[in-house]
């Protein structure tokens, strides 16, 4: 089938054409607006134009689980930075005479010394979410390297990476098929600055005054949606209470409750959550919690199953968020799984010296997810999203907090303002 580029598209193909085959420079930044084919483009580049094997000699890469998974979704083989260029360190921790371990420091990775020296190209999808000593990580094993991503979004709270403030080329040329998509038209006048008016954008978006999401209609739509993004934490906190209120459940049920919607908000490099461990139990990662059980020192278990897995993880959690409103664990502090099924903290003595353990692993925190803030959601995508227009509080970044919610979009939107 012949394949027709837009003039945008042509001119990335050839430039990284061009870098890859002729050039001795380790790396290529591309950057591409939502509607653009940038993702499209890359597929096309890599098969049918640098004749690479996906997998083998050219991989697809992403700072996080979920990013990596929504390449997977579109049938691109990929995983995550870590998986390639990390491994755990299993040392991480100090003794006494005795043997006896004195001191537990944060989960630290060890760079591999090497990686698959059939690999001739890394893309990373999502570059913008790639930090500094990751990169510079990634670039010590001398492989080319090609980063993609949005200049256009949000930038991550922390850990940030200047690679998309200067990219080799930006791809900005709508692609005809995106052309006619509402939400990349939405998207666009996001980015642009310019004003979205109310009322109805063919099928797919619809932008109303938030008086006007009320009574049965509010309930049906929070019901529908597969994800609410908001901007701040007052409101996300409100919804989040409203939706568990239209899904019946009794205000009384503080801990979440069997297939609720929850949203991991710590990094947990050692818990892999997939079989070939992939994929990690990380910030922002999106699911559903099952078999809940309370334990002591204000922590609880639960199976934890991200939405782009089929099967679930059991995981120790900080349940005082749900009963209290914080957190009751510091980041690395961990938690200890005893013979008999029953879960401490690591610093209950008492229980430790009576008591043998057979696990031991980190607390993790997680809250409910029925509304996420548009930082969390970065990376991830939903067919039917309701976008609580609160860019206002973004101050200079407002452009860019609204395109960002817009494009998490895939086929349906709400904007409530």
């Amino acid at each position: 089938m012949k394949i027709t580029l837009t003039e945008g598209q042509e001119r990335a193909k050839n430039l990284i054409a061009e870098w890859y085959l002729n050039t001795d420079d380790q790396v290529f930044v591309l950057s591409g607006y939502a509607g653009t084919g940038k993702t499209f483009l890359i597929d096309y580049l890599v098969k049918e134009v640098l004749k690479l094997k996906v997998g083998t000699e050219a991989v697809f890469v992403s700072p996080t689980g979920k990013a990596a998974a929504n390449l997977i979704k579109c049938g691109t083989l990929a995983g995550t930075v870590h998986s390639l260029i990390y491994l755990r360190d299993e040392d991480n921790f100090d003794v006494d005479e005795q043997g006896e371990i004195i001191e537990r420091e944060e989960l630290s990775f060890i760079k591999k010394d090497k990686i698959d020296e059939k690999i001739r190209l890394i893309i990373v999808d999502e570059a913008s979410m790639i930090n500094e000593t990751v990169l510079y990580d990634l670039l010590s094993f001398k492989v080319k390297c090609l980063f993609c991503g949005d200049g256009a979004q949000l930038p991550p709270v922390s850990g940030t990476c200047p690679l998309l403030q200067t990219p080799h080329y930006t791809m900005t040329e709508i692609v005809r098929q995106a052309a006619d998509n509402p939400i990349i038209q939405v998207a666009t006048m996001a980015r642009k600055g310019e004003p979205i008016p109310y009322g109805n954008y063919g099928d797919s978006v619809c932008v109303i005054r938030k008086e006007a999401l009320k009574g049965a209609e509010r309930k049906r739509l929070f019901l529908k949606a597969d994800q609410i993004l908001c901007g701040r934490n007052i409101t996300r906190n409100r919804i989040n209470a409203e939706v568990r209120e239209y899904k019946g459940i009794p205000k009384e049920e503080l801990l979440p409750t069997e297939g609720e919607k929850v949203i991991c908000t710590l990094n947990d490099w050692e818990k892999a959550i997939d079989k070939d461990k992939k994929f990690h139990l990380v910030n922002g990662v999106i699911g559903t919690a099952s078999a809940i059980s309370p334990q002591e020192d204000d922590l609880a278990t639960m199976e934890f199953q991200a939405d782009f897995l089929g099967y679930g993880v059991k995981v120790p959690f900080d349940s005082c968020i749900f009963t209290k409103g914080k957190y009751a664990h510091s980041y690395g502090q961990r938690a200890i799984t005893l013979v008999n099924g029953t879960v401490v903290h690591e610093y209950n003595y008492e229980v430790l010296r009576r008591l043998k353990a057979a696990k031991d692993e980190l607390i993790c925190r997680f809250e409910f997810a029925y509304a996420v803030t548009c930082h969390k959601a970065q990376g991830s995508e939903f067919d039917f999203v309701i976008v609580f227009d609160e860019s206002w509080a973004f101050g200079e970044e407002k452009n860019r907090w609204l395109y960002t919610a817009i494009t998490r979009a895939k086929e349906k939107l709400l904007i409530v303002r």
